[in-house]
C-alpha cells in the first residue's frame, strides 16, 4: 500500500491528502521519521569539524521534517476526528516520541557540540532571531536532562515516557465521557424553558447516540450550559451539573483521579532531578511570568476583589430567589438560571435575543473582515482542497498585494470523534529556507451545536467571541514571518500566545463594528441600536462569578505544581483543602475540577492556566490604544503586525510588547473591563 507520507503531497498548496491516509500509514511513517532524524542527529554529533551555528544549530532544526509533517495529520486528527484505532495508536506514539525526544537531547556528543556553540555566543555574529534560537535550544537540552548522571538519565527517560502516556489516557476518558449522554430526556413538558435551538440541539444529539424522539444533553459546554441557563426544572438542573462535577471521577474506567494523582507526583520527582524547585519553577522558566511568585501576586491581586464581587452577585441571586417565593438557597446549579433572570431584570436583555444576529457563516466572515480591515489580507474558499470531515471547509489567504499567506480550515460543529473546547492548530509551520518562504496550513477547530438539516447555524455571544479567539490564535499563524519553525507564529511562551487571542475578542463586540456584521438571520435587519446599547450596558454583569470560577482553576493549577511532595496525592481531598484555604464560596466551582482538568493533565498548560489572565492584562491594555486612535487605525495595525503576530518568538515577548505599545502593560484596563475597580470590592466580605 503506497503511503502518502512517503512522498511531496501532490495537492493544492501541499495540503495533507486526507483521502489517501488510512491509519495503517502513521506507525510506518512515524517510524521512518525517527529513524530519519536519528540519522541526520547522528551525523551532526559525529562531525569532526568545530562546531559552529550553522552546522549544528540550523541542521538541528531542520533535522525533523518528516517527523513533522506526519505529526500535524495525526495529531490534529486526535483531537478533531478521532477513532479507536487512532487512540489506540496514540497511547503506542506518544511513549515512543517521548524515547525519540530523550533520544536526542540526551546524546552526550550532541549535547557538547551544542554547548560549545552556545559558550561562544558572545563572539558571534547573530541575529537576534538566531540568538534567540541558539538560546531556546541549548536551554532544550538542559531541561531535557543533558546535565544529568548517567542513573538520573534513565530514571528522567522513565518518567517522561510514563507522564506522556498518562496524559494521552487522560484526554481518551475525557473525550468518552464528555461527548455521552449525561441527561436524556424523554417527555417534552421537562424542556421547559429551553430555548427551540436548544431542543432541536438536544434532540440531534439524542438521535445520533441512537436515541430518536427524544433530547440528549452532554456534558460538553455548548449542551449543559445551555439547558443551565433556561431549564426550568431545578432538579434536571442539579442532575446535569452533579453529573458534571463528577466527570472522570466515578469510579469506573474512565475515572482521572489516579492518572492526575500520579502525573502530578512524577512531575514533582522530574522537576527535583532537574534541579528545580517544583514543576512550576521548571515551566515558567520559560514563561513571562518567570517564577510561581510572580504568577501568584497577579492572582492575588485579582482574587480578593473578584471573590468579593461574586459574593455580592450571590446576595443578588438569592434576594431574586426570595421574591419569587423560593424557600431554598442558591446553589451552584442555580447560578446560571437565576443570573440570566437577573440579567434580563437589571438591563432588559435577554442573550436569546441576540442569537439571531450571530449566524455562523455571519460571524466568519466578520473576523475575516477585521483582518482584511486591518492588514488587507482575503480569505477565498477551495473547494478543491481536501479535508478530513465534511463539515471542514479550507480557505486560500492572500496578503494585500496577492501573495500567498497561508492555507485555513475551519472546523467548527461538534461531533463524537472530537474532543472538547475549541483551539487553533497547524498542520505546517511557517519557516523559510535556501530563499523559500514556506507558508503555514493553519486549522481552527470549535464545538458549536451543528444545526437540523436546512436550518442555519446560530451562535451565542460566548460562541461567537470563542469563534474571534480562535481566529485570532489563526491570525498569528498565519502572518508569521520568521526563519525557524520552532519560533515562528505562535511558538512563544504559554502566557504571550493568548495575547493575539483575546485581542482579536475586542473587534467582535465593538460597538461601532458590531452592526456591520450582526444581522437578523431572517429579516436581514442590522441589530438594533438599543440592543447594541443594552449589551455595552451588560458587559460587566456575572464578571465577579467569571472570574472567580477562572481564577479558582488557576489557583488549583499553581497548588498542584508547586508540590514538593513525590507521594501522590488524593486528588478530590487536596482540591477541597486549596479551595478551603482560598475560600472559595461552595456556590461556584472552579471552572475545571481536577479530573477533568485537560489543560493542565492532558494539554500543554500545567502551572500555566493562569496564561489566560496574564495574556488578558495584555489585551485590555493594547487594545486602549485602537479605542484611542481608531478601531482599524492603518499605522496601529501595521505596527501590531510587525511587532507581534510577524515575530514569533524571535524576541523576548515583552520587548516586542513595549515596541508595540511603548510602555509596560497596566493592570487598570484590565479590572475596568472585568468591573473589578469598584470601590469595596477588594473588602473581604463575610464567607
Amino acid at each position: 500500500m503506497e503511503n502518502p507520507f512517503f512522498g511531496e503531497f501532490e495537492t493544492p498548496f501541499s495540503a495533507p491528502p486526507f483521502e489517501r491516509i488510512k491509519n495503517a500509514h502513521y506507525a510506518p511513517a512515524f517510524q521512518q521519521g525517527i529513524e530519519m532524524q536519528l540519522s541526520a542527529v547522528a551525523a551532526l554529533a559525529d562531525n569532526a569539524g568545530p562546531a559552529t551555528f550553522e552546522n549544528t544549530i540550523e541542521r538541528l532544526e531542520r533535522s525533523g521534517s518528516m517527523l513533522d509533517r506526519v505529526s500535524g495529520v495525526f495529531f490534529n486528527l486526535t483531537s478533531a476526528h478521532t477513532n479507536d484505532e487512532l487512540q489506540a495508536l496514540a497511547r503506542e506514539i506518544n511513549p515512543r516520541l517521548a524515547k525519540h525526544r530523550d533520544d536526542i537531547y540526551l546524546n552526550e556528543r550532541l549535547f557538547a557540540r551544542v554547548k560549545a556553540v552556545f559558550d561562544d555566543r558572545d563572539r558571534l555574529d547573530l541575529t537576534p532571531e538566531q540568538r534567540m534560537l541558539l538560546d531556546e535550544t541549548h536551554r532544550a537540552f538542559v531541561r531535557g536532562g543533558a546535565n544529568l548522571a548517567a542513573d538520573k538519565k534513565a530514571r528522567f527517560r522513565e518518567i517522561n515516557e510514563q507522564l506522556s502516556l498518562f496524559a494521552t489516557q487522560f484526554g481518551d476518558n475525557l473525550l468518552k465521557q464528555m461527548n455521552a449522554i449525561a441527561l436524556l430526556i424523554e417527555d417534552e413538558q421537562d424542556l421547559a424553558g429551553l430555548p427551540a435551538s436548544v431542543r432541536d440541539s438536544a434532540a440531534g444529539t439524542a438521535a445520533a447516540q441512537g436515541h430518536p424522539g427524544k433530547w440528549g444533553f452532554t456534558l460538553q459546554r455548548t449542551s449543559w450550559t445551555p439547558f443551565l441557563q433556561f431549564s426550568q426544572r431545578r432538579d434536571l438542573r442539579e442532575k446535569l451539573y452533579t453529573a458534571y462535577m463528577n466527570l472522570c471521577s466515578r469510579g469506573d474506567e474512565f475515572d482521572n483521579r489516579e492518572l492526575a494523582a500520579r502525573m502530578a507526583a512524577l512531575r514533582v520527582e522530574r522537576a527535583e532531578l532537574l534541579g528545580y524547585p517544583t514543576h512550576a519553577d521548571f515551566v515558567l522558566e520559560k514563561n513571562m511570568a518567570a517564577t510561581p511568585a510572580r504568577v501568584n501576586e497577579l492572582l492575588d491581586k485579582l482574587w480578593k476583589p473578584a471573590l468579593a464581587s461574586a459574593r455580592r452577585e450571590r446576595d443578588e441571586l438569592q434576594a431574586l430567589i426570595e421574591r419569587e417565593g423560593g424557600d431554598f438557597q442558591v446553589a451552584a446549579w442555580d447560578w446560571w438560571f437565576y443570573a440570566e433572570k437577573l440579567r434580563k431584570a437589571k438591563y432588559d436583555f435577554d442573550e436569546q435575543t441576540l442569537r439571531p444576529y450571530f449566524e455562523l457563516d455571519r460571524v466568519t466572515q466578520a473576523a475575516f473582515d477585521v483582518a482584511n480591515r486591518l492588514w488587507g489580507i482575503t480569505f477565498t474558499p477551495r473547494a478543491d482542497v481536501p479535508v478530513y470531515h465534511p463539515d471542514v471547509k479550507a480557505y486560500e489567504v492572500q496578503d494585500r498585494d496577492g501573495s500567498p499567506l497561508a492555507l485555513f480550515y475551519v472546523d467548527f460543529f461538534t461531533r463524537e470523534s472530537k474532543r472538547g473546547g475549541a483551539w487553533m492548530n497547524t498542520y505546517r509551520d511557517q519557516w523559510k529556507e535556501a530563499g523559500s518562504n514556506i507558508r503555514p496550513i493553519v486549522v481552527n477547530v470549535c464545538n458549536f451545536s451543528k444545526p437540523a438539516e436546512g436550518q442555519l447555524a446560530l451562535l451565542s455571544l460566548d460562541e461567537a467571541n470563542t469563534l474571534f479567539h480562535e481566529f485570532g490564535h489563526a491570525v498569528h499563524g498565519i502572518l508569521a514571518d520568521g526563519t525557524y519553525a520552532s519560533l515562528s507564529g505562535t511558538s512563544v511562551p504559554r502566557d504571550f500566545v493568548e495575547f493575539p487571542s483575546q485581542m482579536m475578542e475586542n473587534w467582535a463586540l465593538a460597538p461601532e463594528f458590531l452592526p456591520t456584521y450582526a444581522r437578523h438571520h431572517e429579516t436581514g435587519e442590522p441589530i438594533p441600536a438599543e440592543l447594541v446599547q443594552k449589551l455595552e450596558q451588560a458587559k460587566r454583569f456575572n464578571q465577579g462569578f467569571a472570574t472567580t470560577e477562572y481564577l479558582a482553576a488557576s489557583l488549583l493549577d499553581m497548588n498542584w505544581h508547586t508540590l514538593r511532595d513525590r507521594k501522590p496525592q488524593d486528588p478530590l481531598a487536596f482540591e477541597a483543602s486549596v479551595l478551603e484555604r482560598i475560600g472559595l464560596i461552595p456556590e461556584i466551582i472552579p471552572r475545571y475540577r481536577t479530573p477533568y482538568f485537560a489543560h493542565i493533565f492532558s494539554g500543554g498548560y500545567s502551572a500555566s492556566y493562569y496564561s489566560y489572565i496574564w495574556a488578558e492584562v495584555l489585551d485590555a491594555d493594547a487594545f486602549e490604544a485602537f479605542r484611542q486612535q481608531g478601531l482599524f487605525d492603518q499605522d496601529l495595525a501595521r505596527s501590531y503586525r510587525e511587532n507581534i503576530l510577524a515575530r514569533g518568538n524571535s524576541e523576548p515577548p515583552m520587548e516586542l510588547y513595549r515596541r508595540f505599545r511603548g510602555a509596560d502593560p497596566k493592570i487598570e484596563p484590565l479590572l475596568k473591563r472585568r468591573g473589578l475597580d469598584e470601590p469595596g470590592l477588594d473588602e473581604p466580605g463575610g464567607d
